[in-house]
């Protein structure tokens, strides 16, 4: 009888354990599952920063006649209500502060503090380097700090860059932030022979990004399919990205071009999507 009570109790026991165990486990994954989607989340929005970023940084380099290749056009389209400083006046290198003060709303999008940029020569040509900061600079609320780098790598037929990014972080109107570096390529695909930078149209492929939460998650991110940037559009418009975390990974889609809105869709495992905002 003894024994037959231990066996049962025995049995019990194990049974807790196991259930104990496999709610842990459920517990864990879905854990697991909210860093990567928080993680997926702030890529995104960190993607549509530094392309506003970059379209500052071109607007500035055609309106000011610092691009190359063109006469300048300026076009308003960004930078409205920005003060542009350049020294020195000619040759380079040139030291660009856009200073968009306490506030300054264009096209739905609100940027205020400055942006610092170092340029080694004329945007377009081969070689040229442009180095961005920021001071105290925010866009639409979410604080930008970290160190920007474009190094131009055209060639005669296309017209492309490396953006990388060091010691990257964003913060959240919420106070939430994020670290974030990593490298990628960007190539013009339309807009190259025109001097309007209005019908410009931005790829952005490969590269890999890592992201990491101020709990100290981080998530390794890669293009999957190429990001398209319209600067006739506030936001990236397609383009996909995957996420990883253990044993499960995220995918982040931008869509397919149409309709330009600041939205995309982020699901885990082919699993039911969330839709984000972008900024």
């Amino acid at each position: 009888m003894k024994i037959k009570q231990f066996l049962f109790a025995f049995a019990m026991l194990s049974l807790a354990i196991g259930f104990n165990s496999c709610k842990k486990n459920n517990e864990t994954v879905v854990e697991e599952f909210e860093n990567t989607f928080e993680a997926s989340a702030n890529q995104a929005v960190t993607n549509n920063l530094s392309q506003d970023a970059e379209d500052v940084f071109l607007e500035i380099a055609q309106d000011y006649s610092i691009a190359g290749n063109f006469a300048p056009e300026p076009v308003n389209n960004v930078i409205p209500c920005a003060t542009v400083t350049i020294t020195p006046a000619s040759g380079f290198p040139k030291t660009i502060v856009i200073d968009f003060g306490a506030s300054c709303t264009h096209n739905n999008i609100t940027r205020s503090g400055k942006i610092n940029i170092i340029l080694t020569d004329s945007v377009r040509k081969a070689g040229s380097q442009a180095t961005m900061t920021f001071t105290n600079y925010f866009v639409n609320l979410y604080k930008v700090e970290g160190t920007y780098t474009w190094l131009n790598t055209s060639t005669a037929n296309t017209r492309s860059w490396t953006r990388t990014t060091a010691g990257g972080k964003i913060t959240a109107p919420d106070a939430r932030y994020w670290l974030h570096e990593g490298s990628r390529t960007v190539t013009q695909t339309a807009g190259v022979g025109t001097p309007t930078p209005t019908d410009d149209v931005f790829s952005v492929f490969p590269g890999t990004h890592t992201v990491t939460n101020s709990s100290n998650i981080s998530r390794t991110c890669t293009i999957l399919e190429a990001l398209q940037r319209k600067v006739a559009c506030p936001n990236i418009d397609a383009g996909k990205i995957k996420v990883q975390g253990p044993n499960h990974y995220a995918t982040i889609d931008f869509g397919y071009g149409t309709p330009c809105d600041n939205l995309a869709s982020l699901s885990i495992d082919g699993r039911t999507p969330r839709t984000i905002v972008l900024r």
